[in-house]
């Protein structure tokens, strides 16, 4: 007898569970800027309990204001947005903290991480459905599957990623003497 695969669960979040996550993000951001502290968060529900890995990626006039977040689950979905979207907007080493003036003009985002797969090879990922971490050693790089549009194929993609984010060489992610592990997933993301 054939074994019957099971259809693979679409990873989403319900549309009112996002809106809530857009407000927290935005009254964490608010709260942390005037009172420096976090927001109480009363909502409970099932999905706001989940552990989630989160990025929260802030923009004004479309370019990249600050994005921080996790590849692992380390607290549940509610303390996550908070968390991710005070260190988007003040601890991003790239940028400088966002101000009361500027907060206005940000638009922020909600990334929401299913859990990574290890793969056995590049051929495995899928360009514009599966963002990608690369880890060798003690070095790590990681894209979002929203990074896929800024690059015309999977190579300049996975070479990027190799140096620019993990800091190894560029062919270790289809070189098997390299020794680097693959890992996929997928991302629900949503913005304001």
């Amino acid at each position: 007898m054939a074994d019957i695969k099971k259809e693979p669960e679409i990873f989403s979040i319900p549309i009112e569970i996002q809106k809530f996550c857009l407000k927290i993000a935005r009254d964490s951001i608010q709260s942390f800027l005037i009172k420096k502290e976090h927001p109480k968060v009363t909502l409970e529900t099932e999905e706001l309990h989940k552990e989630r890995a989160v990025f929260v990626t802030l923009t004004k006039n479309g370019n990249l204001r600050g994005c921080i977040g996790t590849t692992m689950p380390q607290t549940i979905l509610k303390k996550a947005v908070v968390q991710m979207s005070i260190a988007a907007a003040f601890e991003d080493p790239r940028f400088p903290q966002v101000t009361e003036e500027e907060l206005k003009q940000i638009k922020i985002e909600i990334s929401i991480l299913s859990p990574m797969q290890k793969i056995d090879s590049h051929e495995q990922i899928i360009p514009n459905k599966h963002g990608v971490l690369i880890k060798k050693g003690f070095n790590s790089g990681l894209f979002l599957p929203q990074v896929w549009e800024h690059f015309n194929s999977k190579e300049d993609f996975m070479n990027e990623l190799c140096t620019q984010k993990a800091g190894i060489h560029a062919d270790s992610w289809k070189n098997p003497n390299e020794k680097a592990e693959l890992f996929v997933f997928e991302v629900f993301n949503f913005s304001e």
